[in-house]
């Protein structure tokens, strides 16, 4: 069985440089980080030219579909019948970018039959993951 979920979508670009109305972005799901979602944009929509990865949590995701949510770098909220609009905070600045609210939905629901909400926990392997810091302290 696959560990890892991945779903392009199509990302509205609102207010960031360079201007491009549309880019095509990825949402991606690793069993192997449960609580974590990660989206990534090409390098052409970014300013620095090289793929950008941004990662926030599952839940916040979920929750920006129903309501404002998030209070530092990435900010998820609804926006009007059929999009959702995600904010990215860097210092470089602003990139705000409208997904469609049905996309991020069926990712969500993959993710949640990949991993079920509440049942991350189970997931993790504490130990071996400690035994790989202690060693890397070394």
């Amino acid at each position: 069985m696959s560990t890892v979920i991945e779903q392009p979508v199509e990302a509205r670009l609102v207010a960031a440089a360079p201007r491009m109305p549309s880019i095509p972005a990825t949402l991606r799901y690793d069993r192997r980080d449960p609580f974590a979602v990660r989206m990534t944009f090409p390098a052409p929509a970014t300013l620095e030219g090289v793929e950008v990865c941004w990662t926030f949590s599952r839940e916040l995701l979920a929750a920006g579909l129903q309501g404002a949510e998030g209070h530092g770098d990435v900010r998820v909220r609804p926006y009007g019948y059929d999009r959702t609009v995600l904010e990215f905070h860097a210092p470089e600045g602003t990139a705000v970018v409208h997904v469609r609210s049905g996309e991020i939905r069926r990712f969500l629901e993959a993710a949640g039959e990949l991993v079920p909400v509440g049942l991350e926990h189970l997931q993790l392997d504490l130990d071996h993951d400690l035994a790989e810091l202690m060693r890397d302290a070394c």
